[in-house]
């Protein structure tokens, strides 16, 4: 029985091949190229009972190619292999495959779900349109910044439109500003108008989705939430129980406890970030904005009384990933529940 490990990089792979006691049969470094790595496996002559290596960038691409060659490959959680490697005295890409070949013959490592193309497809979309609004702030917030060096106060809203509109009847009334701004003002524009398609697709995509529409029955869950929720999970069968996707979205809190210390921390903050602040501004949403009655915000109001409004969007935001989980899994529609009940 033999297992081959991978130690991804941009440009190279180091591959390390073992035998079921821990010796090493075969070293070599090969491209980061899917044929290159399927022909050097064959070339070793004997069957490969697993291919491992640690998630990363380039996991999704060369899993699914090795897979389709036939292989069964494993994708490692790269926090615990970077705890195992950490021992190592020397780190090279050499060591880092002789590692991880033994670490996948010990079995001690987290499998790590490989998620599909179409889920990658979705974070591209949500991502793409996520960078276009963050540099539209960016040169808004440059462009409020130098008009004060000049005295002009902006108004402290303006819709997103009627930006331009405002900036250009300032910057042209000044023919030393408008030479210097105006393709600043330009280039926030085009951005703009990037930022404004991408959403109408991001939008398009959840309402087409039988999946986000259900999602989106959930007060305080729009087209956003629903969409990168998706995206984040991928496959609801790979969590055993519903329970389990807020500590996976980094929601529930940290412990250390060792003797006679047991001391509670706060969130973890592992996993997606950006579904924890969807999840979080949903959350937000439900508490603050929703007139809707549900038991879930009855739950998040009282607890909000006790505990703070801090603590109880935090927790609510749990709830509604556990909730979403739950509705995915039973193909259910959300019930706002009883106000007697509550």
């Amino acid at each position: 029985m033999f297992y081959a490990a991978l130690d991804v990089s941009l440009r190279s792979v180091a591959i390390c091949i073992i035998d079921q006691d821990g010796k090493v049969r075969l070293e070599r470094s090969v491209p980061s190229e899917v044929p290159g790595l399927v022909r050097c496996l064959r070339e070793f002559g004997e069957p490969i009972h697993q291919v491992g290596l640690e998630a990363g960038t380039l996991t999704q691409h060369l899993t699914y190619g090795l897979t389709e060659a036939g292989f069964d490959v494993v994708c490692m959680e790269a926090r615990q292999v970077n705890a195992a490697l950490s021992a190592m005295r020397n780190k090279t890409d050499k060591h880092d495959a002789r590692g991880i070949a033994q670490i996948l013959r010990s079995g001690w490592y987290s499998r790590v779900h490989v998620k599909s193309v179409e889920s990658h497809h979705l974070r591209a979309l949500i991502s793409c349109r996520k960078v276009m609004q963050r540099k539209c702030i960016d040169l808004e917030n440059e462009i409020r910044g130098l008009l004060k060096i000049f005295g002009v106060k902006l108004p402290l809203r303006l819709s997103r439109g009627g930006f331009d509109i405002a900036m250009r009847d300032t910057i042209e009334s000044d023919p030393a500003l408008s030479h210097a701004m105006l393709p600043m003002l330009q280039a926030r524009r085009v951005l703009f108008d990037t930022f404004t398609e991408l959403d109408r697709r991001v939008r398009k995509a959840a309402h087409a989705d039988p999946v986000c529409q259900r999602f989106m029955g959930v007060p305080g869950v729009g087209e956003i939430t629903a969409l990168s929720f998706k995206a984040a999970v991928d496959d609801p069968a790979r969590f055993k129980s519903s329970r389990t996707v807020g500590a996976h979205f980094g929601l529930t809190p940290r412990r250390f406890q060792s003797g006679e210390k047991d001391n509670p921390g706060r969130i973890s903050h592992a996993g997606d970030a950006d579904v924890r602040a969807t999840l979080y501004a949903a959350a937000n949403a439900m508490l603050m904005r929703s007139i809707k009655w549900t038991s879930l915000k009855a739950w998040g109001v009282k607890l909000m009384k006790t505990k703070g409004r801090r603590r109880a969007i935090v927790a609510l935001a749990r709830k509604i990933a556990v909730v979403l989980h739950r509705m995915w899994v039973d193909g259910s529609d959300f019930r706002p529940g009883s106000e007697a009940a509550a």
